[in-house]
């Protein structure tokens, strides 16, 4: 007995005109415009399914308020058009959607601003070999399980709260490295942490002085 092969197509799967008649027998475009359209579709799906992913692990607390930029290589917040952004200037920021389609810089971060009651605990160097340090893991047993991630380092986290501090804070003492701010500032939004909640934590009143 003889397989039966598959019928030869005679239409181009992308824009369903005739495919030329000295076509390859496997030929499923009609030229060479259909495959680059057809490649740049594939892109463009692959990347709004990506997003999609990356939305679901951002909590909607932070995806729903227009706090959204971009960052540069150099950790410049950025427009999502590649121009500069400024933490005080809400004209540069944009809603999560326009930021994360975007293509400038490398990726997108979350402007702290006063009046929303947003904190943010960066723990840095607090990860090391894929565990988190004892130091790092005492602040985060003792505040209220909340969104964690990690920094672009890999090597940082970033605690999300609801509240507010008086100014930020910056502590520096042997390997404990602890910074804390509630506005102006942006922070890069990284990969959440498995397990944490997908929701802002409420911090507790006076948490901060007594974790430094």
């Amino acid at each position: 007995m003889t397989a039966t092969s598959a019928p030869r197509r005679t239409d181009c799967v992308h824009c369903a005109g005739p495919l030329p008649l000295m076509a390859r027998a496997d030929a499923r475009y009609c030229g060479a415009t259909c495959r680059k359209r057809a490649s740049r579709e594939r892109r463009r799906a692959e990347a709004e399914r990506v997003a999609a992913t990356q939305a679901e692990r951002v909590p909607a607390e932070l995806t729903q308020r227009a706090r959204w930029v971009r960052y540069s290589s150099r950790k410049v917040p950025l427009r999502v058009d590649g121009r500069f952004a400024a933490v005080d200037n809400p004209a540069t920021w944009s809603d999560y959607a326009t930021a994360r389609a975007a293509t400038a810089g490398e990726g997108v971060g979350f402007v702290l601003t006063r009046g929303d009651g947003i904190v943010v605990i960066d723990l840095d160097h607090a990860v090391e070999g894929g565990r988190v340090l004892p130091w790092a893991q005492r602040i985060v047993d003792a505040l209220p399980a909340t969104y964690m991630e990690r920094g672009r380092s890999g090597s940082g986290l970033h605690l999300w709260f609801r509240g507010a501090v008086p100014a930020g804070r910056r502590v520096r003492r042997g390997e404990v490295a602890v910074e804390v701010y509630s506005d102006r500032r942006y922070m890069i939004v990284g990969d959440r942490v498995a397990g944490t909640p997908l929701e802002l934590a409420e911090l507790p009143q006076d948490a901060v002085e007594a974790l430094l």
